[in-house]
């Protein structure tokens, strides 16, 4: 598939897989995985620094259009690492400055999510197995969501006795709308990946997971062949039209447009249709 193992060395709880340099001048498809497979990839304090700098390492490779999110081993993601939570106990009754911190933890925890929304490329999250709590807070900062027909998934926060606060509850009501979400929030059952698809969580359902990851790997594929500018575009101007009215969303969209849309990729569009060939657009 053209795709080289990154020196991983430098990763505790990820794994990358990066796209052959030399396949393709016009870059590909970067795979993350979460990678702690004993424990079904449960986020643990490693997995939430790592990822920040994981992505924004992808996001600055050239040779990287898109990014393909998936769990190592049985499951997708457990949800956090009740150990996590654990460490955490001794500051629920402290007051004053151990507060403080906790706060700021927390802050860092919900920017390892908020990397994906931020990176410039589209970030596709292939669940397979178990997407509990903080599992599912991750995958709806996702652009897109494929899973598998035995994929659970659960907003299990609740049944901790605590608040989903990394991210369900702002960003899940956009995706299912808010009737779903307080549904899953609130009795925080375990659903499948039929019932995802119905309420609008993930774009399709596929019978296994190998066939999860051979049709998302082709419109991953295809979709690191359009140009990277007007990708990039697209995921900006959604993202920021989600917390504007229209009006000021059409303002933004103008503003994009005055800078990017005379470019060299729409130059390369006009040339191949004149040459009858596919565009190839050069590297960000």
């Amino acid at each position: 598939m053209g795709e080289s193992e990154e020196k991983n060395q430098r990763w505790r709880s990820l794994r990358i897989v990066l796209p052959d340099a030399m396949a393709s001048e016009s870059g590909g498809v970067a795979y993350l995985f979460l990678h702690r497979p004993s424990r079904s990839n449960a986020l643990n304090p490693d997995i939430f620094q790592e990822l920040p700098l994981a992505i924004a390492a992808l996001d600055s490779n050239p040779n990287v259009r898109v990014i393909v999110l998936q769990g190592s081993g049985k499951h997708f993601c457990a949800g956090i690492d009740l150990d996590t939570l654990a460490n955490a106990d001794h500051v629920s009754n402290a007051i004053g400055r151990h507060k403080e911190q906790f706060a700021r933890s927390v802050k860092q925890m919900q920017a390892a999510f908020t990397a994906f929304e931020e990176c410039r490329k589209p970030v596709i999250a292939a669940i397979h197995g178990a997407c509990l709590g903080a599992g599912v807070d991750m995958i709806t900062a996702c652009d897109l969501r494929y899973c598998t027909k035995e994929a659970l998934f659960s907003v299990k926060e609740v049944d901790l006795a605590i608040t989903a606060d990394l991210g369900t509850l702002q960003r899940l009501p956009g995706i299912v709308g808010y009737g779903h979400a307080i549904d899953l929030a609130l009795t925080g059952r375990t659903f499948n990946g039929s019932e995802a698809k119905t309420i609008g969580l993930v774009q399709e359902v596929f019978a296994s997971k190998q066939e999860l990851d051979d049709k998302v790997g082709i419109l991953a594929h295809e979709m690191a062949t359009k140009s990277p500018l007007s990708v990039m575009g697209i995921k900006s101007v959604l993202l920021k039209s989600r917390d504007l009215t229209v009006a000021q969303g059409l303002d933004y969209v103008r503003t994009w447009s005055t800078a990017f849309l005379h470019s060299e990729d729409l130059e390369e569009v006009v040339k191949a249709r004149a040459e009858k060939r596919k565009p190839v657009f050069s590297k960000l």
